[in-house]
Protein backbone atom coordinates (compact mmCIF):
# COMPACT_ATOMS: atom_id res chain seq x y z
CA UNK A 1 0.00 0.00 0.00
CA UNK A 2 1.46 3.35 -1.04
CA UNK A 3 1.18 6.61 0.88
CA UNK A 4 -1.79 7.85 -1.18
CA UNK A 5 -3.84 4.77 -0.47
CA UNK A 6 -2.99 5.01 3.23
CA UNK A 7 -4.12 8.63 3.39
CA UNK A 8 -7.37 7.76 1.61
CA UNK A 9 -8.09 4.95 4.07
CA UNK A 10 -7.39 7.28 6.97
CA UNK A 11 -9.72 9.89 5.54
CA UNK A 12 -12.49 7.31 5.06
CA UNK A 13 -12.05 6.17 8.65
CA UNK A 14 -12.17 9.77 9.88
CA UNK A 15 -15.28 10.49 7.82
CA UNK A 16 -16.97 7.34 9.10
CA UNK A 17 -16.13 8.25 12.70
CA UNK A 18 -17.40 11.79 12.13
CA UNK A 19 -20.62 10.47 10.59
CA UNK A 20 -21.13 8.21 13.58
CA UNK A 21 -20.48 11.11 15.94
CA UNK A 22 -22.90 13.32 14.02
CA UNK A 23 -25.52 10.60 14.23
CA UNK A 24 -25.04 10.31 18.01
CA UNK A 25 -25.15 14.08 18.42
CA UNK A 26 -28.32 14.33 16.34
CA UNK A 27 -29.95 11.72 18.55
CA UNK A 28 -28.84 13.64 21.63
CA UNK A 29 -30.15 16.92 20.21
CA UNK A 30 -33.50 15.27 19.41
CA UNK A 31 -33.71 13.83 22.92
CA UNK A 32 -32.77 17.17 24.47
CA UNK A 33 -35.28 18.95 22.22
CA UNK A 34 -38.01 16.58 23.40
CA UNK A 35 -36.94 17.10 27.01
CA UNK A 36 -36.90 20.89 26.66
CA UNK A 37 -40.28 20.79 24.93
CA UNK A 38 -41.71 18.73 27.79
CA UNK A 39 -40.20 20.96 30.48
CA UNK A 40 -41.44 24.08 28.70
CA UNK A 41 -44.92 22.60 28.49
CA UNK A 42 -44.73 21.66 32.17
CA UNK A 43 -43.78 25.21 33.11
CA UNK A 44 -46.68 26.56 31.06
CA UNK A 45 -49.26 24.39 32.82
CA UNK A 46 -52.17 26.24 34.36
CA UNK A 47 -55.78 25.58 35.28
CA UNK A 48 -56.86 25.84 31.65
CA UNK A 49 -54.70 23.00 30.34
CA UNK A 50 -54.17 20.77 33.40
CA UNK A 51 -55.85 19.61 36.58
CA UNK A 52 -54.29 22.39 38.63
CA UNK A 53 -56.72 24.63 40.54
CA UNK A 54 -57.06 28.27 39.42
CA UNK A 55 -55.50 29.42 42.71
CA UNK A 56 -52.20 27.83 41.64
CA UNK A 57 -51.96 29.76 38.37
CA UNK A 58 -48.83 31.91 38.13
CA UNK A 59 -49.38 35.63 37.54
CA UNK A 60 -48.58 35.42 33.85
CA UNK A 61 -51.36 32.86 33.31
CA UNK A 62 -54.06 34.71 35.21
CA UNK A 63 -56.61 36.78 33.32
CA UNK A 64 -55.46 40.39 32.98
CA UNK A 65 -57.39 42.98 34.97
CA UNK A 66 -60.28 44.48 33.10
CA UNK A 67 -59.74 47.87 31.52
CA UNK A 68 -61.58 50.53 33.54
CA UNK A 69 -64.76 51.57 31.78
CA UNK A 70 -65.14 54.86 33.56
CA UNK A 71 -68.54 53.89 34.95
CA UNK A 72 -69.35 54.05 38.63
CA UNK A 73 -69.47 50.72 40.50
CA UNK A 74 -72.83 49.06 41.05
CA UNK A 75 -75.98 48.84 39.00
CA UNK A 76 -76.04 50.94 35.85
CA UNK A 77 -78.92 53.13 34.62
CA UNK A 78 -81.70 50.96 33.26
CA UNK A 79 -80.73 47.93 35.33
CA UNK A 80 -83.96 46.39 36.70
CA UNK A 81 -82.43 45.63 40.09
CA UNK A 82 -83.01 42.71 42.42
CA UNK A 83 -84.87 43.01 45.68
CA UNK A 84 -85.74 40.66 48.51
CA UNK A 85 -89.21 39.26 47.95
CA UNK A 86 -91.81 40.16 50.55
CA UNK A 87 -92.85 37.32 52.81
CA UNK A 88 -96.43 36.10 52.85
CA UNK A 89 -98.80 37.52 55.47
CA UNK A 90 -98.70 34.32 57.54
CA UNK A 91 -94.94 34.70 57.88
CA UNK A 92 -95.23 38.23 59.29
CA UNK A 93 -95.20 38.39 63.10
CA UNK A 94 -96.20 42.03 63.55
CA UNK A 95 -97.68 44.80 61.40
CA UNK A 96 -97.15 48.45 62.34
CA UNK A 97 -98.94 51.11 60.29
CA UNK A 98 -96.99 54.37 60.07
CA UNK A 99 -99.25 57.38 59.28
CA UNK A 100 -97.86 60.85 58.44
CA UNK A 101 -99.17 63.49 60.84
CA UNK A 102 -98.76 66.72 58.85
CA UNK A 103 -98.31 67.81 55.26
CA UNK A 104 -94.68 68.91 54.70
CA UNK A 105 -95.92 71.42 52.11
CA UNK A 106 -98.43 73.51 54.04
CA UNK A 107 -98.30 72.04 57.53
CA UNK A 108 -101.95 70.93 57.60
CA UNK A 109 -102.89 67.98 59.79
CA UNK A 110 -103.44 64.74 57.87
CA UNK A 111 -106.29 62.31 58.64
CA UNK A 112 -105.52 59.06 60.44
CA UNK A 113 -107.68 56.99 58.09
CA UNK A 114 -106.97 56.59 54.38
CA UNK A 115 -109.22 58.40 51.96
CA UNK A 116 -110.48 57.34 48.55
CA UNK A 117 -107.81 59.31 46.71
CA UNK A 118 -104.94 58.14 48.93
CA UNK A 119 -102.55 55.60 47.35
CA UNK A 120 -102.12 52.12 48.82
CA UNK A 121 -99.74 51.60 51.71
CA UNK A 122 -96.14 50.88 50.78
CA UNK A 123 -94.99 47.62 52.36
CA UNK A 124 -91.55 47.40 53.96
CA UNK A 125 -90.48 44.31 55.87
CA UNK A 126 -87.66 44.39 58.42
CA UNK A 127 -86.17 41.16 59.73
CA UNK A 128 -84.62 41.01 63.18
CA UNK A 129 -83.26 38.33 65.43
CA UNK A 130 -84.69 38.07 68.93
CA UNK A 131 -82.26 38.10 71.87
CA UNK A 132 -80.94 34.55 72.11
CA UNK A 133 -79.58 32.92 75.22
CA UNK A 134 -79.24 29.33 76.29
CA UNK A 135 -82.01 27.92 78.46
CA UNK A 136 -80.45 26.10 81.39
CA UNK A 137 -82.46 23.30 82.95
CA UNK A 138 -81.21 21.79 86.17
CA UNK A 139 -82.09 18.16 86.83
CA UNK A 140 -81.87 17.17 90.45
CA UNK A 141 -81.47 13.43 90.57
CA UNK A 142 -82.93 12.36 93.87
CA UNK A 143 -81.65 9.30 95.73
CA UNK A 144 -83.78 7.07 97.91
CA UNK A 145 -82.79 4.31 100.28
CA UNK A 146 -84.93 1.17 100.22
CA UNK A 147 -86.42 0.42 103.64
CA UNK A 148 -86.53 -3.26 102.77
CA UNK A 149 -82.97 -4.06 101.68
CA UNK A 150 -81.20 -0.80 102.40
CA UNK A 151 -80.00 -0.27 98.79
CA UNK A 152 -79.77 3.35 97.61
CA UNK A 153 -81.17 4.17 94.17
CA UNK A 154 -80.62 7.46 92.36
CA UNK A 155 -83.04 8.57 89.63
CA UNK A 156 -81.57 8.57 86.09
CA UNK A 157 -81.80 11.46 83.66
CA UNK A 158 -85.04 11.52 81.68
CA UNK A 159 -85.04 9.75 78.33
CA UNK A 160 -83.56 11.94 75.63
CA UNK A 161 -81.51 14.13 77.96
CA UNK A 162 -77.81 13.92 77.15
CA UNK A 163 -75.36 13.19 79.89
CA UNK A 164 -72.89 15.67 78.33
CA UNK A 165 -74.87 18.62 79.64
CA UNK A 166 -75.99 19.84 76.19
CA UNK A 167 -79.45 19.56 74.68
CA UNK A 168 -80.15 18.29 71.15
CA UNK A 169 -80.31 21.74 69.54
CA UNK A 170 -77.11 23.01 71.16
CA UNK A 171 -75.42 19.76 70.15
CA UNK A 172 -76.63 20.12 66.56
CA UNK A 173 -75.65 23.81 66.35
CA UNK A 174 -72.15 23.01 67.60
CA UNK A 175 -71.74 20.30 64.96
CA UNK A 176 -73.15 22.61 62.28
CA UNK A 177 -70.67 25.37 63.07
CA UNK A 178 -67.69 23.02 62.88
CA UNK A 179 -68.97 20.61 60.21
CA UNK A 180 -70.96 22.86 57.91
CA UNK A 181 -69.32 26.25 58.32
CA UNK A 182 -65.86 24.78 58.93
CA UNK A 183 -65.06 26.71 62.10
CA UNK A 184 -62.26 25.30 64.21
CA UNK A 185 -63.20 23.74 67.52
CA UNK A 186 -61.85 26.80 69.34
CA UNK A 187 -63.77 29.19 67.09
CA UNK A 188 -66.91 27.10 67.49
CA UNK A 189 -66.67 27.36 71.26
CA UNK A 190 -66.13 31.12 70.98
CA UNK A 191 -69.10 31.53 68.63
CA UNK A 192 -71.41 29.57 70.93
CA UNK A 193 -70.32 31.77 73.81
CA UNK A 194 -70.63 35.07 71.94
CA UNK A 195 -73.95 34.37 70.21
CA UNK A 196 -75.80 32.13 72.65
CA UNK A 197 -74.01 32.64 75.93
CA UNK A 198 -73.13 28.94 76.08
CA UNK A 199 -69.79 28.49 77.84
CA UNK A 200 -68.34 25.31 76.32
CA UNK A 201 -64.77 24.11 76.31
CA UNK A 202 -62.94 23.00 73.19
CA UNK A 203 -63.03 19.43 74.52
CA UNK A 204 -66.80 19.60 74.86
CA UNK A 205 -67.14 20.84 71.27
CA UNK A 206 -65.05 17.88 70.11
CA UNK A 207 -67.17 15.50 72.17
CA UNK A 208 -70.38 16.95 70.71
CA UNK A 209 -69.00 16.44 67.21
CA UNK A 210 -68.49 12.75 67.98
CA UNK A 211 -71.98 12.54 69.47
CA UNK A 212 -73.47 13.83 66.24
CA UNK A 213 -71.17 11.61 64.19
CA UNK A 214 -72.36 8.51 66.03
CA UNK A 215 -75.99 9.55 65.61
CA UNK A 216 -75.46 10.03 61.86
CA UNK A 217 -73.84 6.62 61.32
CA UNK A 218 -77.07 4.74 60.44
CA UNK A 219 -78.34 7.71 58.42
CA UNK A 220 -75.23 7.76 56.22
CA UNK A 221 -75.16 3.95 55.93
CA UNK A 222 -78.73 4.07 54.61
CA UNK A 223 -77.75 6.75 52.10
CA UNK A 224 -74.73 4.73 50.95
CA UNK A 225 -76.98 1.72 50.28
CA UNK A 226 -79.35 3.93 48.27
CA UNK A 227 -76.51 5.31 46.13
CA UNK A 228 -75.63 1.76 45.08
CA UNK A 229 -79.12 1.45 43.60
CA UNK A 230 -78.94 4.68 41.58
CA UNK A 231 -78.99 4.65 37.80
CA UNK A 232 -76.37 7.40 37.40
CA UNK A 233 -73.56 8.43 39.77
CA UNK A 234 -70.89 11.07 39.34
CA UNK A 235 -67.64 10.37 41.17
CA UNK A 236 -64.48 12.27 41.99
CA UNK A 237 -61.75 12.39 44.61
CA UNK A 238 -59.35 14.91 46.10
CA UNK A 239 -56.35 14.76 48.37
CA UNK A 240 -56.76 14.62 52.15
CA UNK A 241 -54.55 14.20 55.22
CA UNK A 242 -55.29 11.82 58.08
CA UNK A 243 -52.86 11.64 60.97
CA UNK A 244 -50.36 13.54 58.78
CA UNK A 245 -50.46 10.82 56.15
CA UNK A 246 -51.70 11.07 52.59
CA UNK A 247 -55.31 10.04 52.08
CA UNK A 248 -58.11 10.69 49.61
CA UNK A 249 -61.60 12.07 50.02
CA UNK A 250 -64.04 10.40 47.62
CA UNK A 251 -67.52 11.54 46.68
CA UNK A 252 -70.40 9.89 44.83
CA UNK A 253 -73.27 12.12 43.69
CA UNK A 254 -76.74 11.11 42.52
CA UNK A 255 -79.74 13.30 41.70
CA UNK A 256 -80.79 13.49 45.38
CA UNK A 257 -77.89 12.15 47.45
CA UNK A 258 -74.19 12.89 47.91
CA UNK A 259 -71.93 10.66 49.98
CA UNK A 260 -68.30 11.06 51.02
CA UNK A 261 -65.61 8.66 52.16
CA UNK A 262 -62.02 9.20 53.30
CA UNK A 263 -59.69 6.38 52.32
CA UNK A 264 -55.94 5.85 52.29
CA UNK A 265 -56.13 4.61 48.69
CA UNK A 266 -56.96 6.26 45.39
CA UNK A 267 -57.36 2.92 43.63
CA UNK A 268 -60.28 1.36 41.86
CA UNK A 269 -61.08 -0.84 44.86
CA UNK A 270 -62.42 2.23 46.67
CA UNK A 271 -64.71 3.12 43.77
CA UNK A 272 -65.90 -0.50 43.66
CA UNK A 273 -66.58 -0.40 47.38
CA UNK A 274 -68.62 2.79 47.12
CA UNK A 275 -70.73 1.44 44.26
CA UNK A 276 -70.93 -2.19 45.33
CA UNK A 277 -70.16 -5.40 43.47
CA UNK A 278 -73.62 -5.48 41.90
CA UNK A 279 -73.31 -2.00 40.37
CA UNK A 280 -75.19 -1.81 37.07
CA UNK A 281 -75.53 1.93 36.53
CA UNK A 282 -73.50 4.59 34.73
CA UNK A 283 -70.59 6.51 36.25
CA UNK A 284 -69.64 10.03 35.23
CA UNK A 285 -65.99 10.78 36.02
CA UNK A 286 -62.66 11.90 34.68
CA UNK A 287 -60.36 9.53 32.78
CA UNK A 288 -58.63 8.27 35.93
CA UNK A 289 -57.45 4.68 35.89
CA UNK A 290 -59.42 3.99 39.10
CA UNK A 291 -62.53 3.73 36.89
CA UNK A 292 -60.96 1.45 34.27
CA UNK A 293 -62.78 -1.61 35.69
CA UNK A 294 -66.06 -0.19 34.38
CA UNK A 295 -67.25 -1.11 30.92
CA UNK A 296 -66.97 1.78 28.47
CA UNK A 297 -70.71 1.74 27.84
CA UNK A 298 -71.30 2.33 31.58
CA UNK A 299 -69.11 5.41 31.76
CA UNK A 300 -69.34 9.07 30.80
CA UNK A 301 -66.02 10.84 30.48
CA UNK A 302 -66.05 14.48 31.52
CA UNK A 303 -65.81 16.86 28.57
CA UNK A 304 -64.70 19.72 30.82
CA UNK A 305 -61.58 17.68 31.59
CA UNK A 306 -61.18 16.91 27.90
CA UNK A 307 -61.21 20.61 27.12
CA UNK A 308 -58.15 21.03 29.33
CA UNK A 309 -56.48 18.08 27.61
CA UNK A 310 -57.16 19.59 24.19
CA UNK A 311 -55.82 22.96 25.32
CA UNK A 312 -52.70 21.19 26.54
CA UNK A 313 -52.06 19.96 22.99
CA UNK A 314 -52.44 23.50 21.68
CA UNK A 315 -50.06 24.92 24.27
CA UNK A 316 -47.50 22.13 23.90
CA UNK A 317 -46.14 23.34 20.59
CA UNK A 318 -46.54 23.22 16.81
CA UNK A 319 -46.43 19.42 16.68
CA UNK A 320 -49.71 18.53 18.42
CA UNK A 321 -51.29 21.99 18.01
CA UNK A 322 -53.39 21.27 14.87
CA UNK A 323 -55.07 18.26 16.48
CA UNK A 324 -55.65 20.19 19.70
CA UNK A 325 -57.26 23.07 17.84
CA UNK A 326 -59.58 20.76 15.93
CA UNK A 327 -60.61 18.94 19.09
CA UNK A 328 -61.27 22.25 20.85
CA UNK A 329 -63.58 23.18 18.00
CA UNK A 330 -65.38 19.88 18.46
CA UNK A 331 -65.73 20.51 22.19
CA UNK A 332 -67.35 23.90 21.55
CA UNK A 333 -69.87 22.31 19.17
CA UNK A 334 -70.68 19.55 21.68
CA UNK A 335 -71.55 22.04 24.41
CA UNK A 336 -73.45 24.27 22.03
CA UNK A 337 -75.79 21.40 21.16
CA UNK A 338 -75.99 20.27 24.78
CA UNK A 339 -76.99 23.74 25.96
CA UNK A 340 -79.67 23.87 23.28
CA UNK A 341 -80.98 20.55 24.53
CA UNK A 342 -80.98 21.74 28.15
CA UNK A 343 -82.83 24.91 27.14
CA UNK A 344 -85.51 22.93 25.30
CA UNK A 345 -84.39 23.87 21.80
CA UNK A 346 -83.62 20.22 21.02
CA UNK A 347 -85.30 17.01 22.11
CA UNK A 348 -83.43 13.76 22.65
CA UNK A 349 -83.76 12.72 19.00
CA UNK A 350 -82.63 16.15 17.87
CA UNK A 351 -79.57 16.00 20.12
CA UNK A 352 -78.63 12.60 18.70
CA UNK A 353 -79.05 13.84 15.12
CA UNK A 354 -77.00 16.99 15.79
CA UNK A 355 -74.12 15.08 17.38
CA UNK A 356 -74.01 12.12 14.97
CA UNK A 357 -71.65 13.86 12.49
CA UNK A 358 -69.63 15.24 15.38
CA UNK A 359 -69.02 11.73 16.68
CA UNK A 360 -67.81 10.61 13.26
CA UNK A 361 -65.48 13.60 13.04
CA UNK A 362 -64.03 12.87 16.49
CA UNK A 363 -63.40 9.24 15.52
CA UNK A 364 -61.51 10.37 12.43
CA UNK A 365 -59.41 12.88 14.37
CA UNK A 366 -58.51 10.30 17.00
CA UNK A 367 -57.43 7.78 14.36
CA UNK A 368 -55.30 10.46 12.76
CA UNK A 369 -53.83 11.47 16.13
CA UNK A 370 -52.80 7.89 16.92
CA UNK A 371 -50.57 7.85 13.85
CA UNK A 372 -49.03 11.30 14.39
CA UNK A 373 -45.39 11.46 15.34
CA UNK A 374 -45.89 13.46 18.53
CA UNK A 375 -45.95 11.30 21.69
CA UNK A 376 -48.27 13.60 23.67
CA UNK A 377 -50.90 13.70 20.92
CA UNK A 378 -50.50 9.99 20.33
CA UNK A 379 -51.00 9.18 24.00
CA UNK A 380 -54.14 11.30 24.34
CA UNK A 381 -55.72 10.12 21.10
CA UNK A 382 -54.91 6.48 21.84
CA UNK A 383 -56.49 6.75 25.28
CA UNK A 384 -59.60 8.49 23.96
CA UNK A 385 -59.90 6.01 21.12
CA UNK A 386 -60.08 3.17 23.66
CA UNK A 387 -62.71 5.06 25.65
CA UNK A 388 -64.64 6.38 22.65
CA UNK A 389 -68.10 5.00 23.63
CA UNK A 390 -67.71 6.69 27.02
CA UNK A 391 -67.52 10.07 25.30
CA UNK A 392 -71.11 9.89 24.09
CA UNK A 393 -73.18 8.16 26.78
CA UNK A 394 -74.93 11.45 27.56
CA UNK A 395 -76.31 11.54 24.02
CA UNK A 396 -78.53 8.49 24.51
CA UNK A 397 -79.10 8.07 28.25
CA UNK A 398 -81.36 10.38 30.26
CA UNK A 399 -79.90 11.76 33.47
CA UNK A 400 -76.31 11.65 32.21
CA UNK A 401 -74.46 14.95 31.76
CA UNK A 402 -71.37 15.46 29.55
CA UNK A 403 -69.40 16.86 32.50
CA UNK A 404 -68.51 15.74 35.99
CA UNK A 405 -69.42 19.13 37.45
CA UNK A 406 -71.80 17.63 40.02
CA UNK A 407 -69.00 15.72 41.75
CA UNK A 408 -66.46 18.52 41.43
CA UNK A 409 -68.86 21.06 42.93
CA UNK A 410 -69.62 18.65 45.79
CA UNK A 411 -65.89 18.51 46.61
CA UNK A 412 -65.41 22.28 46.84
CA UNK A 413 -66.60 22.65 50.46
CA UNK A 414 -64.43 19.68 51.38
CA UNK A 415 -61.39 21.28 49.76
CA UNK A 416 -61.98 24.46 51.76
CA UNK A 417 -62.30 22.36 54.92
CA UNK A 418 -58.99 20.64 54.13
CA UNK A 419 -57.22 23.94 53.52
CA UNK A 420 -58.44 25.32 56.82
CA UNK A 421 -57.88 22.26 58.99
CA UNK A 422 -55.07 20.46 57.11
CA UNK A 423 -57.09 17.25 57.31
CA UNK A 424 -58.04 15.12 60.29
CA UNK A 425 -56.01 13.67 63.15
CA UNK A 426 -57.81 10.36 63.64
CA UNK A 427 -60.24 7.91 61.99
CA UNK A 428 -62.97 9.26 64.30
CA UNK A 429 -62.37 12.76 62.96
CA UNK A 430 -62.53 11.44 59.40
CA UNK A 431 -65.88 9.77 60.10
CA UNK A 432 -67.24 13.11 61.37
CA UNK A 433 -66.06 14.83 58.19
CA UNK A 434 -67.57 12.15 55.95
CA UNK A 435 -70.93 12.13 57.69
CA UNK A 436 -71.32 15.90 58.03
CA UNK A 437 -70.36 16.45 54.39
CA UNK A 438 -72.82 13.73 53.33
CA UNK A 439 -75.74 15.14 55.31
CA UNK A 440 -74.96 18.76 54.42
CA UNK A 441 -74.74 18.13 50.67
CA UNK A 442 -77.77 15.82 50.57
CA UNK A 443 -79.96 18.23 52.55
CA UNK A 444 -78.96 21.01 50.16
CA UNK A 445 -79.91 18.86 47.18
CA UNK A 446 -83.28 18.08 48.74
CA UNK A 447 -83.82 21.65 50.03
CA UNK A 448 -84.18 20.41 53.59
CA UNK A 449 -83.12 22.46 56.65
CA UNK A 450 -79.83 21.01 57.83
CA UNK A 451 -80.15 22.10 61.45
CA UNK A 452 -83.65 20.64 61.83
CA UNK A 453 -82.39 17.34 60.39
CA UNK A 454 -79.47 17.20 62.81
CA UNK A 455 -81.67 18.06 65.79
CA UNK A 456 -84.11 15.28 64.85
CA UNK A 457 -81.18 12.86 64.45
CA UNK A 458 -79.76 13.66 67.89
CA UNK A 459 -83.19 13.36 69.54
CA UNK A 460 -83.80 10.00 67.86
CA UNK A 461 -80.38 8.73 68.92
CA UNK A 462 -80.88 9.72 72.56
CA UNK A 463 -84.39 8.31 72.75
CA UNK A 464 -83.62 5.08 70.91
CA UNK A 465 -86.02 5.93 68.05
CA UNK A 466 -85.38 5.35 64.33
CA UNK A 467 -83.38 8.27 62.88
CA UNK A 468 -84.70 10.46 60.06
CA UNK A 469 -83.86 9.30 56.55
CA UNK A 470 -82.08 11.10 53.76
CA UNK A 471 -83.84 8.92 51.23
CA UNK A 472 -87.38 10.26 51.58
CA UNK A 473 -87.43 14.05 51.90
CA UNK A 474 -89.65 15.51 54.59
CA UNK A 475 -93.09 16.50 53.33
Amino acid sequence: MNVGESDAGTMRAIIAAQAETISVLRAQVAALHTQVEGLTAQLSQHSGNSSRPPSSDPPQNRPPPATPSGRRPGGQPGHPGRYRALLDAERVDQIIVCVPERCPGCGSALPACAGVRDPADERRQVMELPPVAVVVTEYRLAARRCTGCGQTTRAPLPTGVGADGCGPRLTAVSATLSGRYRLSKRETAACLGDVFGAALSVGTVSALAQTVSAALEPVVAHAQAAVRQAAVVNMDETGWRQARRRAWLWTAVTATLTIFQINASRGGAVARGLLGDAWAGIVGSDRGTMYAWLERERRQVCWAHLKRDFQKLVDWGPGPRPIGERLLGIEARVFRHWHRYRAGGLNRAGLQAALAPVQQEVAAILEEGVTTGHPVAQSLCRGLHKLEPALWTFVTVDGVAPTNNAAEQALRPAVLWRKGSFGTHSPAGSRFVERMLTVTASCRQQQRPLLDFLVATVIADRSGSPPPSLITPAA
